[in-house]
């Protein structure tokens, strides 16, 4: 490896960063100073669009590696169908696994029961399981992986472990986080950015990003999806938005991505 890919792999980064914030917050902004739920027009626009920040920020360093005729980043996965693939369902129901497990927890220690009554009105809300399955897959995993997972993070990985790596992501993933708590009518808004509920929100993004990681060491791209996908459609089906039962999600998912990236090793 020539002394210049170092180098090249952190110019690219900043790329991404500078890409993916500019477009999420600004847009985010928009939409925060429209006003209104983020379901109704006009907000709705910049609210989505907002969403799909890392996703840009990945076809920005795609298009200018392919222009300077650059090879992928050493730590970058392969998204080609393959035996890889065989890791995504096993890995969606892990991540739905740690969730439950969560929830049943905080049962056990006085918290919240559980029910699928909320999640029922949501899917009838969204019009059926359909449009509430690619909502929960837009809205978040196909937005974000390929971005976040696909880009930042094998570049991250030039320099560092996957948990530091894994760590790191998900410091700066949490902060991309910050405008949606001033956005009416999101999950964030209704926690509250200096509530109890607002910080476990915030701080669980870091186990989650050790956990979408780790599916993208195993099966790429479309792992990390599954993984991101199977966590926020069990939230949303058992309302999670208990601090109790928020605190032992992040409690059994950091155990769980710290087992797994940290056995891995460098």
């Amino acid at each position: 490896m020539s002394l210049a890919s170092p180098v090249r792999q952190r110019n690219g980064l900043a790329l991404f960063w500078a890409v993916t914030f500019t477009t999420s917050w600004a847009c985010w902004l928009v939409a925060i100073l429209l006003g209104g739920p983020p379901t109704s027009s006009p907000t709705v626009v910049p609210y989505l669009l907002g969403g799909f920040g890392p996703v840009i920020g990945a076809i920005v360093l795609r298009i200018r590696r392919a222009r300077r005729g650059e090879p992928a980043p050493a730590h970058a996965v392969s998204s080609r169908p393959g035996a890889r693939w065989l890791w995504v369902l096993p890995l969606l129901l892990l991540a739905s696994a740690t969730v439950v497990v969560a929830a049943l927890l905080a049962k056990l220690l006085g918290g919240p029961e559980l029910s699928l009554t909320a999640g029922q009105n949501l899917i009838a809300t969204l019009g059926g399981p359909v449009p509430f399955v690619v909502s929960m897959l837009i809205g978040g995993p196909l937005a974000e992986e390929p971005g976040w997972r696909g880009t930042a993070y094998p570049r991250l990985r030039a320099s560092m472990t996957r948990l530091r790596a894994g760590l790191l992501l998900g410091v700066v993933w949490a902060v991309w986080h910050v405008p949606l708590f001033f956005i009416p009518g999101t999950v964030q808004a209704a926690f509250g950015l200096l509530s109890w509920s607002g910080l476990l929100f915030t701080l669980s993004v870091v186990p989650m990003a050790l956990l979408t990681g780790y599916a993208y060491e195993r099966g790429g791209v479309p792992a990390s999806i599954a993984v991101h996908f199977g966590v926020n459609t069990t939230i949303a089906l058992l309302t999670i938005d208990s601090p109790v039962t928020q605190a032992l999600v992040l409690a059994v998912q950091a155990v769980v991505g710290f087992a797994l990236l940290g056995r891995r090793g460098s």
